[in-house]
């Protein structure tokens, strides 16, 4: 089943947080069977600014650089993506950045990767792959 990624299940990689080998699992899978995870350039950016925000520039730009070696196409955001998060939005307790993630998702009848609780508010419009219980 296609995947796609949040900020949260990034981060989780990027920081060897709980559920790391889980998504470091994903990218072998994605990188042996020729198919890529999903991101959206919004939920890309909250991870550039994360890193930002709590490093520097230089940590950005080096964690931006392995980002494009790993296994993630990053989708760019139209219309029917940000009607998709808009609508998510309106209806549930989520972040803006998290509901373009879950806006990707079911647009494309993916599961989202994430261990962010507050997909609990949306786990029946699309599917979750929790990587810690859930």
């Amino acid at each position: 089943m296609l995947q796609v990624l949040d900020a949260y299940a990034l981060m989780v990689y990027l920081e060897k947080e709980p559920g790391y080998e889980k998504v470091r699992d994903m990218f072998t899978a994605a990188s042996e069977k020729d198919k890529e995870l999903l991101m959206t350039t919004v939920n890309w950016g909250e991870v550039y600014y994360m890193i930002l925000r709590d490093h520097d520039i230089n940590k950005a730009e080096e964690i931006a650089g392995l980002i494009r070696i790993l296994p993630i196409k990053i989708v760019d955001v139209d219309l029917d993506i940000a009607r998709e998060a808009a609508t998510f939005k309106a209806n549930y307790k989520l972040s803006y950045a998290d509901c373009f993630a879950a806006g990707l998702a079911k647009l494309r009848k993916a599961e989202l990767v994430t261990g962010d609780k507050e997909f609990k508010a949306v786990e029946g419009k699309i599917k979750i792959n929790w990587l810690h219980g859930g």
